[in-house]
């Protein structure tokens, strides 16, 4: 059969745009899983690797649905749904790793696949450079689910498309603004977690994330500008679309995404940098949260998402940041992304510090990983991205502590004489150890003295982790904290994407490179 150019392009194009759509926003037929007994299901699995010769086993079964919504100035485009119900089990055999996963979901089944499990720990245990030892964990028994109002899979369909095309509207009735994209992304797991050592949990994630992109143009010039939401994905029901400023958030992002054509470019150089927290949480997921994961400070991740700058022997010893910068991974963090009653082995949800007055201190750890530093328990960061999965070490919630007094912003700003203020995430760049980067902004403005002036456009910073750190001299209050966050955290090989939030208050950084990236430079 002969094809014109025409209908190749429409066919490429139509392929080449799945492509790049998650595999869990595509279409799918949702099907409600039928009545199962968990518990005997889990008992079937458990008892079929013990009688294999397991020394430890676990198993995962998790429903997962997922909703996607986007729309296009006053149309909507597409609404995918996705749905996902099986387990995965995990066993320990002479000291190695099996696991095997199956989407039927029956006692019978679950022993099979659990022996099966059992069969390929053995094959691992023969090429194992080293046994794996457990730190313990005490036997649960509990249901725990996050901080929800209003189920978004119970609400009207036409609620949530009526909800992004205000925001449109919104953005579009600033002048100049041509157009919109928002979007609706809508997660649910159900997680029922048991394991030989006799925990039982059931837990319920919901995460709510609405996000739109306006779009300015200058036909004259042939210029065009965009800037981004400012809400951040959160561990939060769909009472999130009512109690954050999303229309006001719009229309400012309509007028930012204007003045971008007409603001000015800056001089490359060093300048001081205060820096919104809506801009901040992707600097400390990218230099801290990655580096302060001790399974790439230890090679595991150096052939996908590459190793730590942090290596082990500075723990307790490397000054990371100035005496005022104090990090914690938290998995009880209110609406966090990574917050969880307890990991995918049972771990409890907990806080502890990885920076304390500036000095890097602690690990992000597992059950495994924690002996192998000497310690007696874990932090509970192992986590799997689907019952398919095989669960590894993850990312919780890492968040910069506010200063103790009311700092605002503009006082931070006030002690500037010549730098660049700087709010909402955008491109960024990181090495493999997590050691030079450089990261731009939605919005950026000119500070001099001590106030904040025109806008400016075409701007990045860049600097080394422990530099950056080092230069912050001043913090906000608990009046500047925002909680930003991401659905997209990848890691591991085959990937996998984790979602995890990071807080932190406004930040005042000292004499920064700062770079120009317009073709034609300022006179």
């Amino acid at each position: 059969m002969t094809q014109s150019r025409r209908d190749f392009l429409l066919s490429t194009g139509a392929a080449a745009g799945a492509l790049a759509i998650p595999s869990w926003m595509r279409d799918a037929q949702a099907e409600e899983a039928p009545p199962v007994d968990r518990a005997a299901i889990a008992g079937a699995a458990i008892a079929a690797a013990r009688k294999a010769g397991a020394a430890y086993a676990d198993i995962r079964i998790n429903r997962y649905r997922n909703e996607a919504i986007a729309t296009r100035e006053r149309q909507a485009q597409n609404v995918a749904r996705s749905y996902s119900f099986g387990f995965g089990v995990r066993v320990l055999y002479k000291g190695a790793w099996g696991f095997a996963a199956s989407r039927i979901v029956t006692p019978q089944e679950a022993a099979r696949v659990a022996r099966q499990a059992v069969e390929i720990a053995r094959a691992n245990a023969q090429f194992q450079p080293r046994a794996v030892t457990l730190a313990p964990v005490e036997k649960v028994v509990t249901t725990w689910r996050n901080a929800c109002e209003r189920d978004p899979f119970d609400a009207p369909l036409d609620d949530k498309i009526q909800f992004l095309m205000k925001l449109n509207e919104r953005a579009l009735s600033v002048k100049g603004v041509r157009f919109v994209n928002s979007l609706l992304y809508l997660v649910n797991e159900q997680k029922y977690f048991a394991s030989t050592d006799g925990s039982r949990i059931e837990q319920n994630i919901v995460r709510t994330w609405p996000r739109f992109t306006v779009t300015a143009v200058d036909q004259t010039k042939g210029d065009f500008q965009t800037r981004d939401s400012l809400g951040a994905p959160l561990g939060i029901g769909l009472e999130y679309l009512s109690n954050y400023p999303w229309l006001e958030d719009a229309e400012a992002a309509g007028n930012d995404a204007v003045e971008k054509l007409k603001a000015k470019t800056i001089s490359s150089g060093k300048y001081d940098l205060v820096l919104a927290p809506s801009h901040l949480w992707l600097t400390i997921h990218e230099s801290v949260g990655h580096s302060t994961e001790l399974d790439r400070a230890l090679g595991w991740e150096a052939d996908y998402a590459g190793t730590s700058f942090l290596t082990p022997d500075k723990l307790g010893k490397f000054q990371f940041g100035s005496k005022i910068v104090n990090f914690y991974a938290d998995r009880n963090e209110p609406h966090g992304l990574a917050t969880v009653g307890y990991d995918d082995e049972g771990v409890p949800g907990q806080r502890w510090h990885l920076v304390k007055d500036g000095v890097f201190v602690d690990w992000q750890t597992t059950r495994e990983l924690a002996p192998m530093i000497g310690r007696k328990t874990s932090y509970g960061c192992l986590h799997a991205d689907n019952w398919a999965s095989p669960a590894f070490p993850r990312m919780p919630n890492v968040s910069l502590e506010a200063a103790k007094e009311n700092v605002t912003i503009d006082d931070l700003i006030a002690d500037v004489k010549d730098g660049v203020l700087m709010s909402g995430d955008a491109s960024f760049s990181i090495d493999q150890q997590r050691y030079n980067f450089q990261f731009g902004s939605q919005t950026c403005y000119e500070i001099k003295n001590g106030k904040r002036g025109a806008m400016l456009r075409d701007v990045v910073y860049q600097s080394r982790t422990p530099d950056f750190w080092n230069a912050c001299d001043g913090l906000g209050g608990s009046s500047t904290v925002y909680l930003g966050g991401s659905f997209s955290d990848g890691k591991g090989r085959p990937s996998q994407s984790n979602a995890v939030s990071h807080g932190c208050p406004a930040a005042r950084f000292r004499q920064i490179n700062v770079l120009n990236t317009a073709s034609k430079q300022p006179e």
